[in-house]
């Protein structure tokens, strides 16, 4: 019941998607527009002179120990302490460190790690939960059942006891110490 709901969610998503594609190609003019400038050229980073112009290419860092931009070295994927501190190197955004945005990415990444395996480990909880409570209630089921049978059981042998008596007590009952039986002729 679960994987169908699942399984509905993403279809509606995905239908939702589509018909929103759909709609803004629509909407949108079929004419091209040619471009109105030429694509700018990425200058070297050695000539950037402020933080925000320097990391207005991606594959600049700042350094703020000493004011400089240098390109990022992308043969590593924390910049070596030779390049500049992580303290004091900014990349992305001026207003936030290299070693702060680490952090936070970790951070983010553990947390994001943490509720997938908590999920995980609830969702596989809750389903061995249900089937032991299946399994408990099909012996609660047998047991009464059995319960049922014997009690029913028990009431039959005692009718038949009874029924025997009074067949007996009328004569009923082919019996052959019993006094009185009918004659028959052969």
């Amino acid at each position: 019941m679960d994987e169908s709901r699942v399984f509905a969610s993403m279809l509606c998503f995905l239908l939702m998607c589509v018909a929103f594609r759909v709609s803004e190609a629509k909407q949108a003019p079929n004419t091209i527009h040619p471009p109105t400038a030429p694509p700018s050229v990425h200058k070297p980073c050695t000539t950037m002179t402020s933080c925000e112009l320097c990391l207005a290419n991606v594959s600049c860092l700042w350094c703020q120990t000493n004011s400089s931009c240098t390109d990022y070295p992308v043969s590593y994927v924390i910049p070596p302490a030779s390049v500049c501190e992580l303290s004091q190197a900014r990349w992305g955004v001026c207003w936030v460190n290299f070693e702060a945005l680490i952090i936070a990415m970790a951070v983010v990444c553990g947390t994001l790690l943490l509720a997938v395996t908590v999920c995980c480990c609830c969702c596989c909880c809750c389903k061995r939960r249900r089937s032991s409570s299946f399994d408990s209630d099909d012996e609660q089921f047998a047991r009464r059942r059995e319960e049922i049978r014997q009690r029913a059981d028990e009431r039959r042998a005692e009718r038949k006891v009874k029924h025997d008596e009074i067949r007996k007590k009328y004569g009923l009952v082919p019996d052959s110490d019993h006094p009185y039986s009918k004659f028959e002729n052969e």
